[in-house]
């Protein structure tokens, strides 16, 4: 046997090297990968234990590739060499036991024959780790930078379709609350026109989970080219529109054949703007808050007295 296949002796897991974001940086590239990467990525995914203990040959020939391609995955998830990613991979597998117990975690793809109980396991399962998995994977600088911009910015318009549209309706909602000018476009047509209208000082920000939808990256562009500082929210940071936003946020969600577009994606994109209304929100906390006071209790007459409840039926 050559002394490449020969399978390698473990290596030792640092503590210090488990990384809750590893695994979920590789979920993140995967649209970005070749055909053949993306299969040593779905190797290592299905058993981040098992592929930490073969040899880069026995991995190449797991993922029906060669050993070039499984040192060009090396690079393109952050690992210099093979021995980086064995010890990325322990570690990882080592924390996802720690966290998990010795049951594997239920599959997120659901199929005709799940109960009712098993759906609401996947569909809970996949949401919390989606959750998780964009926590671990967001940059903060980025945050930062979006939170400044958007605290100093003369207007605000978002832009999103389909499911992502919804996520802007929430945004724009949070920031009207707090007296942000504020504004969202759903329609392409309506986008490209208020994008006509930015100028350097505002901000356009655009959300698209797979960041390859041209109703979004349109009038991203159009405001680019108008001076305005672009933000791009989406599950795709090497897409066309993380490329063409000056500050990309990304989340981090698994979408399946049978849940394309589902609640998963729209809950990661929900707590990230939720991340950077709170920042923005903070840098004028007490005017915020002021706000926040004005518009609840404009509303507050029109909701419905809670029901009094008599002695009888506080007793049972």
């Amino acid at each position: 046997m050559d002394a490449q296949d020969a399978p390698p002796k473990p290596l030792p897991v640092a503590e210090d090297s488990v990384s809750d974001g590893f695994l979920a940086g590789i979920r993140v590239a995967l649209s970005s990968l070749s055909p053949s990467e993306r299969r040593v990525a779905a190797a290592v995914l299905d058993d981040p234990a098992r592929s930490s203990e073969l040899s880069i040959t026995a991995l190449a020939l797991r993922a029906d590739t060669s050993v070039a391609t499984v040192m060009r995955f090396c690079r393109d998830v952050g690992v210099s060499s093979y021995p980086q990613l064995r010890l990325a991979l322990a570690a990882a597998a080592a924390h996802e036991r720690a966290r998990g117990g010795d049951l594997p975690p239920p599959g997120t793809d659901i199929s005709a024959t799940d109960t009712l109980d098993e759906v609401v396991r996947k569909i809970i399962y996949s949401e919390m780790r989606a959750l998780e998995d964009s926590g671990a994977t967001l940059d903060t600088d980025m945050l930062r930078r979006a939170v400044d911009t958007i605290a100093s910015a003369r207007r605000v318009d978002i832009f999103g379709v389909g499911a992502s549209a919804f996520v802007g309706q929430d945004l724009h909602q949070k920031l009207h609350r707090i007296g942000r000018f504020a504004f969202v476009w759903a329609d392409r047509h309506a986008a490209l026109t208020a994008a006509a209208l930015l100028e350097s000082g505002d901000v356009a920000l655009a959300i698209s989970h797979s960041g390859e939808t041209d109703d979004t990256i349109e009038p991203l562009q159009a405001a680019v080219a108008r001076g305005a500082t672009a933000i791009a929210l989406t599950n795709a940071p090497r897409s066309t529109l993380a490329e063409s936003a000056d500050i990309v946020l990304t989340t981090c969600a698994r979408e399946t054949p049978f849940r394309s577009g589902a609640t998963v994606s729209r809950i990661a994109q929900l707590a990230v703007v939720d991340c950077l209304f709170v920042g923005v929100a903070q840098r004028s906390f007490d005017d915020t808050t002021a706000a926040l006071h004005q518009t609840y209790r404009a509303v507050q007459r029109h909701r419905r007295p809670q029901r009094r409840t008599s002695p009888e039926e506080r007793n049972g």
